[in-house]
């Protein structure tokens, strides 16, 4: 890997400087709409709970939110107040009189624009132009339906798309209405949008429609920005991750944690579209090479994939209890000795080190080291699964033998749950866990965007990521050397799967072969991307439509490419 290299930011290409325009925002009003504007499920979440913040600072009072009551994230994220703008309070309260039903009546005749994600919210905009709603309306499908079920059925998806008999196989995958549901959605749309370019030519071949315009996700980056403190938070999360390890693995730590990986898989559970599996064969021959050269490093894996369980792990829970008995033993010896050798310091001794620990410390330093002693393999799993027999990332880890054995230079921990700062097990937020790992790794088939990957990258954590991803496809195009810049990306649309996962091997391996100086140097230019990745970049509309195109970010770009277009303007249904 060429590390000695001189990169700069010159090498990125193809985004130019964005140019602002003024909007009358203030004759306008924006509503999103979404089912996950407030459940943290999958990547639309991500999508709107990034992009709010950016949309707000230019549209102020005259952008809101809509979805579903999710109670138990509601009641942590959202402050009730009534809204400020008279016609839309006069909106709600016409909905509580008719039951919830939004007659959308405004006597001030404001212009609306409404954007829904997802087909799930596309009911309100079918039913918008069918009743001829004075509203423009745009609708973003971040994934088509019948694309993640097919590449779910391990199927050539992205070589056959214009093979597929797609009534036929959304009516065998039971999907069919559903699939309808999407498909009136793009078409009824003033604008359609998808996130990718590769999810675009998805849509013309599943929804038979291409996209007006590709607006690839971006993030807040001010809500990751750090400076130059990504790398002392790195190392502080990195002895968060460690001490579970300690816990996770006690009785068999017979490995130097400091020169010890973590890499990490995380989203939804998705095996296959995910990468999940190649991943774990992937990490097999890693785990064989390690062996056979010989090599001091250990590979700790996280799988942060949520699953059904039944609570936590009673051997995970004891492993963290003995963890905590050893650390309350240690610091009660330290005391002891620490008063032992100030008296004797005060006394102008130099006290017999061999003598200072008296019998009682020594019966105690040995109780607690009986409590470590351990008869069964540190487990792979966190939690207690409902159907662990049937659960495909435990029956690979079978199949494959990565069972966190004494000799195996790669470990696994699959954690089938949302991290939580309030854990008793791992008490991190899944951003300060990110910023404690060394890799994440996305070997995904199928992934429209990839949020993943480019949380990783705003955090200075370098990554793995596929061309068959948005993110790898942009960043292959955006990036010289990707590679350099600590972006990972194995080829699963031109090469079979054996020889992507040994790819992935080799980038795993390749990996494992640098210092922690190198990692530094790597982290450094992994941060350095970070503005690419900047709603006030990606916000824009790509050229796929000359009428759409427009240099403005985030929901001014939306708003001026339906300005541009006449018969929106004059909101003619």
């Amino acid at each position: 890997m060429p590390l000695g290299r001189s990169l700069s930011m010159t090498s990125l290409n193809g985004l130019p400087q964005c140019e602002d325009e003024d909007l009358p925002v203030e004759d306008l009003l924006l509503f999103e709409i979404s089912w996950e504007v407030t459940n943290k499920v999958g990547g639309i979440y991500t999508v709107i709970q990034t992009k709010a913040k950016t949309t707000a600072d230019e549209w102020g009072e005259n952008y809101f939110l809509i979805g579903p009551y999710f109670e138990q994230n509601v009641k942590t994220q959202v402050e009730f107040s009534e809204p400020p703008n008279p016609a839309v309070k006069k909106a709600m309260d016409t909905m509580k009189s008719q039951g919830c039903q939004l007659s959308c009546q405004f006597d001030d005749k404001p212009n609306i624009i409404a954007h829904f994600h997802e087909w799930q919210a596309g009911v309100g905009l079918i039913l918008s132009r069918s009743q001829k709603l004075p509203v423009a309306t745009i609708f973003t499908t971040h994934a088509t339906l019948l694309g993640r079920y097919l590449c779910a059925a391990s199927l050539d998806f992205y070589n056959n798309l214009d093979q597929f008999d797609i009534d036929k196989e959304a009516g065998e995958r039971q999907i069919y209405h559903r699939y309808c549901m999407e498909r009136a959605s793009v078409h009824c749309a003033h604008v359609f949008t998808t996130v990718s370019q590769i999810t675009a030519t998805e849509a013309e071949h599943m929804l038979k429609k291409s996209p007006d315009v590709v607006t690839p996700n971006g993030l807040n980056i001010k809500k990751f920005s750090a400076m130059h403190e990504f790398q002392n938070l790195h190392s502080m999360y990195k002895a968060r991750i460690q001490e579970f390890i300690r816990g996770h693995f006690y009785g068999h730590l017979d490995f130097d944690l400091d020169k010890t990986l973590f890499f990490f898989i995380a989203g939804r559970y998705e095996f296959s579209n995910k990468g999940a599996d190649m991943f774990l064969e992937a990490l097999s021959r890693l785990n064989f090479l390690l062996r056979v050269h010989k090599t001091d490093v250990t590979v700790i894996v996280f799988f942060i994939m949520p699953a059904k369980t039944n609570n936590f792990n009673v051997e995970t829970l004891k492993g963290q209890a003995v963890r905590k008995q050893l650390w309350d033993t240690a610091q009660s010896v330290k005391e002891k000795f620490g008063r032992k050798l100030y008296n004797a310091l005060l006394r102008g001794e130099i006290p017999d080190l061999n003598k200072i620990l008296d019998r009682d410390d020594i019966s105690i330093m040995k109780r607690a080291i009986f409590s470590t002693q351990r008869h069964s393999l540190p487990p792979v799993t966190t939690h207690n699964m409902i159907d662990d027999s049937n659960d495909p990332i435990l029956n690979t880890i079978r199949r494959i033998g990565l069972f966190n054995n004494r000799t195996d230079r790669v470990k696994v921990i699959l954690h089938p749950e949302f991290l939580s700062s309030t854990s008793p097990l791992l008490p991190l937020d899944y951003e300060e866990f990110v910023r404690g790992c060394h890799l994440g790794v996305f070997p995904s088939y199928y992934e429209p965007w990839g949020y993943t990957p480019a949380e990783c990258t705003v955090m200075g954590i370098p990554s793995v990521t596929t061309n068959l991803s948005g993110f790898g496809c942009f960043m292959q195009e955006h990036v010289a050397d990707p590679e350099a810049y600590g972006i990972y990306i194995v080829d699963r649309r031109f090469r079979s799967p054996d020889e992507s996962c040994n790819q992935l091997t080799q980038f795993l391996y390749g990996f494992c072969q640098q210092n922690r100086r190198q990692r530094i140097i790597q982290r450094n230019r992994t941060e350095r991307l970070s503005d690419l990745l900047d709603w006030k970049y990606l916000g824009r509309c790509e050229d796929t439509a000359p009428c759409w195109n427009s240099p403005l970010p985030g929901a001014k770009g939306r708003a001026c490419a339906l300005q541009r277009n006449p018969p929106m303007l004059r909101w003619q249904g």
